[in-house]
Protein backbone atom coordinates (compact mmCIF):
# COMPACT_ATOMS: atom_id res chain seq x y z
CA UNK A 1 0.00 0.00 0.00
CA UNK A 2 1.14 3.54 -0.65
CA UNK A 3 0.69 6.56 1.10
CA UNK A 4 0.33 10.00 -0.75
CA UNK A 5 1.03 12.72 1.28
CA UNK A 6 -0.61 16.09 0.24
CA UNK A 7 0.51 19.57 1.88
CA UNK A 8 -2.11 21.94 3.20
CA UNK A 9 -1.59 24.18 -0.33
CA UNK A 10 -2.26 20.86 -2.57
CA UNK A 11 -5.12 20.52 -0.13
CA UNK A 12 -6.39 23.86 -0.83
CA UNK A 13 -6.38 24.16 -4.56
CA UNK A 14 -9.76 23.36 -5.86
CA UNK A 15 -10.56 21.25 -8.72
CA UNK A 16 -11.88 22.92 -11.80
CA UNK A 17 -15.01 23.52 -12.95
CA UNK A 18 -16.95 21.37 -15.10
CA UNK A 19 -18.30 22.71 -18.49
CA UNK A 20 -22.00 22.36 -17.53
CA UNK A 21 -24.75 24.65 -16.29
CA UNK A 22 -25.39 23.08 -13.42
CA UNK A 23 -21.72 21.88 -12.67
CA UNK A 24 -20.34 23.56 -9.19
CA UNK A 25 -16.80 24.25 -8.18
CA UNK A 26 -15.66 23.49 -4.69
CA UNK A 27 -14.28 26.38 -2.61
CA UNK A 28 -12.29 26.86 0.84
CA UNK A 29 -13.56 28.96 3.37
CA UNK A 30 -11.40 29.29 6.87
CA UNK A 31 -13.30 29.06 9.91
CA UNK A 32 -11.77 30.36 12.76
CA UNK A 33 -9.07 30.74 13.95
CA UNK A 34 -11.04 33.75 15.71
CA UNK A 35 -14.86 31.85 15.05
CA UNK A 36 -16.59 31.69 18.82
CA UNK A 37 -16.87 27.88 18.02
CA UNK A 38 -13.40 27.08 18.13
CA UNK A 39 -13.18 27.23 22.08
CA UNK A 40 -9.62 28.34 21.47
CA UNK A 41 -7.36 29.70 18.62
CA UNK A 42 -8.02 26.37 16.05
CA UNK A 43 -8.63 26.88 12.06
CA UNK A 44 -10.82 24.79 10.54
CA UNK A 45 -10.01 24.70 6.49
CA UNK A 46 -13.58 23.75 5.21
CA UNK A 47 -14.04 22.52 0.83
CA UNK A 48 -17.06 23.27 0.08
CA UNK A 49 -20.02 22.60 -3.03
CA UNK A 50 -22.49 25.02 -1.96
CA UNK A 51 -23.55 24.72 1.88
CA UNK A 52 -22.14 20.70 1.96
CA UNK A 53 -19.33 19.89 3.52
CA UNK A 54 -16.65 17.60 1.72
CA UNK A 55 -13.94 17.98 3.76
CA UNK A 56 -12.52 19.64 7.04
CA UNK A 57 -8.84 20.06 7.66
CA UNK A 58 -7.70 21.11 11.32
CA UNK A 59 -4.68 23.86 11.55
CA UNK A 60 -3.93 23.61 15.24
CA UNK A 61 -0.72 25.22 16.43
CA UNK A 62 -1.99 29.21 17.33
CA UNK A 63 -1.32 28.41 21.04
CA UNK A 64 1.40 26.35 21.00
CA UNK A 65 3.62 27.63 23.67
CA UNK A 66 6.42 24.49 24.03
CA UNK A 67 5.52 23.21 27.36
CA UNK A 68 6.59 19.37 26.74
CA UNK A 69 10.48 21.65 25.87
CA UNK A 70 9.65 23.16 29.19
CA UNK A 71 9.39 20.47 31.23
CA UNK A 72 12.67 19.24 30.01
CA UNK A 73 14.53 21.84 32.44
CA UNK A 74 12.19 21.74 35.04
CA UNK A 75 11.90 18.76 38.48
CA UNK A 76 8.83 16.63 38.62
CA UNK A 77 7.76 19.26 41.21
CA UNK A 78 8.16 22.43 39.02
CA UNK A 79 6.35 20.62 36.20
CA UNK A 80 2.78 20.82 37.95
CA UNK A 81 2.37 24.29 37.58
CA UNK A 82 2.35 24.23 33.84
CA UNK A 83 0.23 21.25 33.34
CA UNK A 84 -3.08 23.38 34.12
CA UNK A 85 -2.21 25.43 31.01
CA UNK A 86 -3.09 22.91 29.28
CA UNK A 87 -6.58 21.59 29.41
CA UNK A 88 -7.54 24.40 31.85
CA UNK A 89 -11.32 22.74 32.62
CA UNK A 90 -9.36 19.71 33.61
CA UNK A 91 -6.52 21.47 35.57
CA UNK A 92 -6.72 19.18 39.10
CA UNK A 93 -6.95 16.17 36.75
CA UNK A 94 -3.56 17.21 35.01
CA UNK A 95 -1.80 17.78 38.17
CA UNK A 96 -2.99 15.03 39.01
CA UNK A 97 -1.54 12.82 35.68
CA UNK A 98 1.85 14.06 36.53
CA UNK A 99 2.03 13.54 40.10
CA UNK A 100 0.64 9.70 39.51
CA UNK A 101 2.86 9.08 36.92
CA UNK A 102 5.81 10.53 39.63
CA UNK A 103 4.64 8.64 42.52
CA UNK A 104 4.68 5.24 40.02
CA UNK A 105 8.68 5.90 38.91
CA UNK A 106 9.60 7.32 42.17
CA UNK A 107 7.94 4.59 44.42
CA UNK A 108 5.94 6.98 46.40
CA UNK A 109 2.99 5.68 48.67
CA UNK A 110 0.54 8.27 49.40
CA UNK A 111 -2.48 8.04 51.72
CA UNK A 112 -6.28 7.48 52.23
CA UNK A 113 -6.81 11.01 53.10
CA UNK A 114 -5.06 12.40 50.25
CA UNK A 115 -6.17 10.26 47.38
CA UNK A 116 -9.90 10.73 48.68
CA UNK A 117 -9.50 14.65 48.83
CA UNK A 118 -7.92 14.42 45.36
CA UNK A 119 -11.29 12.07 44.05
CA UNK A 120 -13.13 14.78 45.42
CA UNK A 121 -11.14 17.66 43.71
CA UNK A 122 -11.24 15.68 40.60
CA UNK A 123 -14.68 15.10 40.72
CA UNK A 124 -15.78 18.83 41.46
CA UNK A 125 -13.62 19.96 38.78
CA UNK A 126 -15.31 17.30 36.38
CA UNK A 127 -18.89 18.60 37.36
CA UNK A 128 -17.44 22.76 36.77
CA UNK A 129 -16.43 21.58 33.25
CA UNK A 130 -19.24 19.81 31.88
CA UNK A 131 -21.65 22.34 33.12
CA UNK A 132 -18.98 25.01 31.40
CA UNK A 133 -19.28 22.90 28.17
CA UNK A 134 -22.99 22.78 28.29
CA UNK A 135 -23.32 26.81 28.52
CA UNK A 136 -21.49 27.12 25.94
CA UNK A 137 -23.19 24.25 23.75
CA UNK A 138 -26.28 26.00 23.95
CA UNK A 139 -25.14 29.40 23.19
CA UNK A 140 -23.22 28.02 20.22
CA UNK A 141 -26.71 26.87 18.90
CA UNK A 142 -28.52 30.38 19.88
CA UNK A 143 -29.92 29.99 23.34
CA UNK A 144 -27.63 32.47 25.20
CA UNK A 145 -29.83 31.82 28.85
CA UNK A 146 -28.03 28.42 28.86
CA UNK A 147 -25.00 29.94 28.95
CA UNK A 148 -26.20 32.15 32.16
CA UNK A 149 -27.93 29.45 34.00
CA UNK A 150 -24.30 27.25 33.85
CA UNK A 151 -21.62 29.89 34.79
CA UNK A 152 -24.62 31.09 37.83
CA UNK A 153 -24.17 27.31 39.23
CA UNK A 154 -20.42 26.82 38.51
CA UNK A 155 -19.16 29.73 40.18
CA UNK A 156 -20.44 27.78 43.43
CA UNK A 157 -17.25 25.57 43.17
CA UNK A 158 -15.25 27.92 41.87
CA UNK A 159 -15.51 29.43 45.03
CA UNK A 160 -15.14 26.41 46.45
CA UNK A 161 -11.92 25.76 44.74
CA UNK A 162 -10.39 29.41 45.50
CA UNK A 163 -10.89 28.71 49.61
CA UNK A 164 -9.29 25.84 48.94
CA UNK A 165 -6.72 26.09 46.35
CA UNK A 166 -6.41 29.98 46.19
CA UNK A 167 -7.43 29.75 42.09
CA UNK A 168 -10.36 29.49 39.95
CA UNK A 169 -9.20 27.98 36.84
CA UNK A 170 -5.42 27.31 36.21
CA UNK A 171 -5.62 25.45 39.69
CA UNK A 172 -2.08 24.13 40.50
CA UNK A 173 -3.24 21.63 43.77
CA UNK A 174 -1.95 18.10 43.69
CA UNK A 175 1.87 17.28 43.26
CA UNK A 176 3.86 14.76 43.67
CA UNK A 177 3.27 12.93 47.21
CA UNK A 178 -0.16 15.05 48.05
CA UNK A 179 -1.93 17.90 47.47
CA UNK A 180 -0.82 21.93 48.05
CA UNK A 181 -2.90 22.80 51.28
CA UNK A 182 -5.40 20.50 53.16
CA UNK A 183 -9.46 21.12 52.76
CA UNK A 184 -10.81 23.61 55.14
CA UNK A 185 -12.95 22.57 58.21
CA UNK A 186 -16.54 23.58 56.36
CA UNK A 187 -15.47 21.85 53.50
CA UNK A 188 -17.66 19.13 53.76
CA UNK A 189 -20.48 21.58 54.82
CA UNK A 190 -20.22 23.17 51.68
CA UNK A 191 -19.53 20.26 49.52
CA UNK A 192 -22.80 18.96 51.33
CA UNK A 193 -24.80 22.16 50.28
CA UNK A 194 -23.34 22.22 46.92
CA UNK A 195 -25.15 18.64 46.30
CA UNK A 196 -28.55 19.24 47.62
CA UNK A 197 -28.43 22.80 45.57
CA UNK A 198 -27.00 21.11 42.10
CA UNK A 199 -29.23 17.57 41.98
CA UNK A 200 -32.50 19.12 41.32
CA UNK A 201 -30.58 21.88 38.99
CA UNK A 202 -29.12 19.60 36.88
CA UNK A 203 -32.85 18.36 36.12
CA UNK A 204 -33.95 22.10 35.69
CA UNK A 205 -31.35 21.88 33.05
CA UNK A 206 -32.72 19.43 30.96
CA UNK A 207 -36.33 21.17 31.05
CA UNK A 208 -34.62 24.41 29.89
CA UNK A 209 -32.54 23.02 27.35
CA UNK A 210 -32.15 18.99 26.45
CA UNK A 211 -35.94 18.56 25.54
CA UNK A 212 -35.75 21.50 23.16
CA UNK A 213 -37.49 20.86 19.46
CA UNK A 214 -34.58 23.20 18.19
CA UNK A 215 -31.73 21.54 19.87
CA UNK A 216 -33.28 18.31 18.97
CA UNK A 217 -33.11 18.70 15.56
CA UNK A 218 -29.54 20.11 15.53
CA UNK A 219 -28.20 17.58 17.61
CA UNK A 220 -30.07 14.22 17.08
CA UNK A 221 -28.62 11.98 13.79
CA UNK A 222 -26.01 14.81 13.04
CA UNK A 223 -22.25 13.88 13.33
CA UNK A 224 -22.50 10.38 13.73
CA UNK A 225 -19.55 8.42 14.98
CA UNK A 226 -18.93 4.92 14.23
CA UNK A 227 -16.87 2.93 17.32
CA UNK A 228 -14.69 1.71 15.07
CA UNK A 229 -14.30 4.54 13.76
CA UNK A 230 -13.93 6.30 16.85
CA UNK A 231 -11.41 3.71 18.34
CA UNK A 232 -8.95 3.82 15.31
CA UNK A 233 -8.73 8.02 15.79
CA UNK A 234 -7.89 7.22 19.44
CA UNK A 235 -10.80 9.16 20.63
CA UNK A 236 -11.34 8.84 24.54
CA UNK A 237 -13.84 10.27 26.86
CA UNK A 238 -17.41 11.18 26.63
CA UNK A 239 -16.79 11.45 22.73
CA UNK A 240 -15.54 7.84 22.42
CA UNK A 241 -18.43 6.69 25.01
CA UNK A 242 -21.05 8.27 23.24
CA UNK A 243 -20.31 6.04 20.40
CA UNK A 244 -20.98 3.00 22.65
CA UNK A 245 -17.40 2.07 23.89
CA UNK A 246 -17.43 2.17 27.64
CA UNK A 247 -13.91 3.12 28.50
CA UNK A 248 -13.73 5.24 31.12
CA UNK A 249 -10.41 4.35 33.36
CA UNK A 250 -12.38 5.36 36.75
CA UNK A 251 -13.88 1.74 36.53
CA UNK A 252 -11.63 -0.11 34.24
CA UNK A 253 -8.13 0.77 35.91
CA UNK A 254 -9.06 2.26 39.08
CA UNK A 255 -7.30 4.78 41.01
CA UNK A 256 -7.86 7.77 43.75
CA UNK A 257 -10.72 6.12 45.55
CA UNK A 258 -12.86 5.52 42.44
CA UNK A 259 -12.22 1.76 43.38
CA UNK A 260 -14.34 2.20 46.93
CA UNK A 261 -17.33 4.08 45.64
CA UNK A 262 -20.29 2.64 42.98
CA UNK A 263 -21.25 4.47 39.82
CA UNK A 264 -22.26 4.18 36.16
CA UNK A 265 -20.25 4.51 32.75
CA UNK A 266 -22.39 6.80 30.61
CA UNK A 267 -22.58 5.89 27.30
CA UNK A 268 -24.55 6.57 24.49
CA UNK A 269 -26.26 3.92 21.47
CA UNK A 270 -25.26 6.04 17.80
CA UNK A 271 -22.45 8.59 18.67
CA UNK A 272 -24.02 11.41 17.07
CA UNK A 273 -24.23 14.89 18.66
CA UNK A 274 -27.30 14.35 20.52
CA UNK A 275 -25.66 11.12 22.40
CA UNK A 276 -22.59 13.20 22.86
CA UNK A 277 -24.21 15.43 24.87
CA UNK A 278 -26.42 13.25 27.01
CA UNK A 279 -23.29 11.32 27.77
CA UNK A 280 -21.93 14.67 29.52
CA UNK A 281 -25.35 15.39 31.71
CA UNK A 282 -25.34 11.67 32.81
CA UNK A 283 -21.73 12.28 33.96
CA UNK A 284 -22.49 15.19 36.12
CA UNK A 285 -25.29 12.69 37.69
CA UNK A 286 -22.80 10.31 38.44
CA UNK A 287 -19.99 12.93 39.54
CA UNK A 288 -22.39 14.00 41.97
CA UNK A 289 -22.90 10.12 43.22
CA UNK A 290 -19.26 9.95 43.61
CA UNK A 291 -18.36 13.08 45.57
CA UNK A 292 -21.75 12.16 47.68
CA UNK A 293 -20.39 9.24 48.46
CA UNK A 294 -16.95 10.46 49.98
CA UNK A 295 -17.75 13.68 51.48
CA UNK A 296 -18.83 12.12 54.61
CA UNK A 297 -16.17 9.22 54.08
CA UNK A 298 -12.82 11.92 54.35
CA UNK A 299 -9.94 9.85 56.30
CA UNK A 300 -7.58 11.39 58.76
CA UNK A 301 -3.43 11.81 57.95
CA UNK A 302 -1.18 14.50 56.26
CA UNK A 303 -1.60 15.83 53.35
CA UNK A 304 1.57 15.60 52.10
CA UNK A 305 3.68 12.16 52.25
CA UNK A 306 6.92 14.35 50.92
CA UNK A 307 8.46 17.55 52.94
CA UNK A 308 8.27 20.46 50.56
CA UNK A 309 12.43 20.48 50.03
CA UNK A 310 12.94 16.87 49.36
CA UNK A 311 14.22 15.72 46.17
CA UNK A 312 12.57 13.63 44.23
CA UNK A 313 14.67 11.09 42.79
CA UNK A 314 13.38 9.02 39.70
CA UNK A 315 15.07 6.08 38.44
CA UNK A 316 16.25 5.73 34.60
CA UNK A 317 13.58 4.08 32.38
CA UNK A 318 10.88 5.16 30.85
CA UNK A 319 7.67 5.55 32.99
CA UNK A 320 4.11 5.64 31.95
CA UNK A 321 0.17 6.41 33.74
CA UNK A 322 -2.78 8.25 32.77
CA UNK A 323 -5.94 9.31 34.28
CA UNK A 324 -9.25 10.15 33.15
CA UNK A 325 -10.07 13.64 32.29
CA UNK A 326 -13.29 15.17 31.66
CA UNK A 327 -12.39 15.45 28.06
CA UNK A 328 -10.73 11.51 28.30
CA UNK A 329 -7.27 9.51 28.78
CA UNK A 330 -4.49 11.81 29.36
CA UNK A 331 -1.31 10.25 29.24
CA UNK A 332 1.96 11.01 30.42
CA UNK A 333 5.23 9.40 29.89
CA UNK A 334 7.95 10.78 31.80
CA UNK A 335 11.63 9.05 30.36
CA UNK A 336 15.05 9.61 33.69
CA UNK A 337 18.46 9.20 32.78
CA UNK A 338 18.72 8.59 36.40
CA UNK A 339 20.80 11.45 37.21
CA UNK A 340 18.91 14.98 36.33
CA UNK A 341 16.52 15.67 38.83
CA UNK A 342 14.75 16.79 35.59
CA UNK A 343 13.12 14.13 33.48
CA UNK A 344 15.27 13.89 29.80
CA UNK A 345 11.72 13.73 28.21
CA UNK A 346 8.28 14.53 29.05
CA UNK A 347 4.99 13.69 26.50
CA UNK A 348 1.55 14.15 27.12
CA UNK A 349 -1.00 12.04 25.53
CA UNK A 350 -3.79 14.49 25.14
CA UNK A 351 -7.50 13.43 24.87
CA UNK A 352 -8.07 16.57 22.79
CA UNK A 353 -5.47 16.07 19.95
CA UNK A 354 -7.23 12.68 19.22
CA UNK A 355 -10.62 13.93 19.45
CA UNK A 356 -10.21 17.17 17.60
CA UNK A 357 -9.10 14.58 14.41
CA UNK A 358 -12.81 13.28 15.01
CA UNK A 359 -14.10 16.05 12.93
CA UNK A 360 -12.46 14.75 9.59
CA UNK A 361 -14.97 11.43 9.31
CA UNK A 362 -18.21 13.12 11.28
CA UNK A 363 -17.96 16.52 9.13
CA UNK A 364 -18.21 15.18 5.49
CA UNK A 365 -21.73 14.93 4.03
CA UNK A 366 -23.48 17.64 6.40
CA UNK A 367 -24.34 21.53 6.18
CA UNK A 368 -22.33 24.13 7.73
CA UNK A 369 -24.37 25.05 10.04
CA UNK A 370 -23.63 21.39 11.33
CA UNK A 371 -20.07 21.80 12.02
CA UNK A 372 -21.17 24.45 15.00
CA UNK A 373 -22.83 21.24 16.27
CA UNK A 374 -20.56 19.00 15.78
CA UNK A 375 -17.00 20.94 17.02
CA UNK A 376 -19.48 21.64 20.57
CA UNK A 377 -20.40 18.60 21.01
CA UNK A 378 -16.60 17.25 20.74
CA UNK A 379 -15.71 19.99 23.29
CA UNK A 380 -12.28 20.71 22.32
CA UNK A 381 -9.63 22.83 24.60
CA UNK A 382 -7.02 24.04 22.24
CA UNK A 383 -4.47 24.71 24.16
CA UNK A 384 -4.31 21.07 25.35
CA UNK A 385 -3.76 20.24 21.49
CA UNK A 386 -1.23 23.37 21.43
CA UNK A 387 1.44 21.90 24.38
Amino acid sequence: MTVKIRTLDEHLTPPSAGSSELSTQEYFVNMGPQHPIAHGSLRLVLRLDGETVKEVIPVPGFVHRGIEKMCEKLNPRQIIHLTDRLDYLSAIMNNWGVAKTVEKAAGIETNARIETIRTLMAELQRIQSHMLWWGVLGMDLGAFTAFLYAFRDREIISELFEETIGARLTMNYVRPGGVMFDILPDFQVKVKKLLKYLGPIVQEYDTLLSGNVILQERLRNIGVLDPRKAVALGCTGPVLRASGVPLDLRKLAPYGRYGDVEFNVAIGAKGDCWDRYYTRMEEIRQSLRIVEQLVDDIPEGPVNVLKASARIAIPEGTYYDQIETARGVLGVMLVSDGKSPNPYRLHFRSPNFNNMWAVTALAPGWRIADIISIQSSLDLVIPDIDR
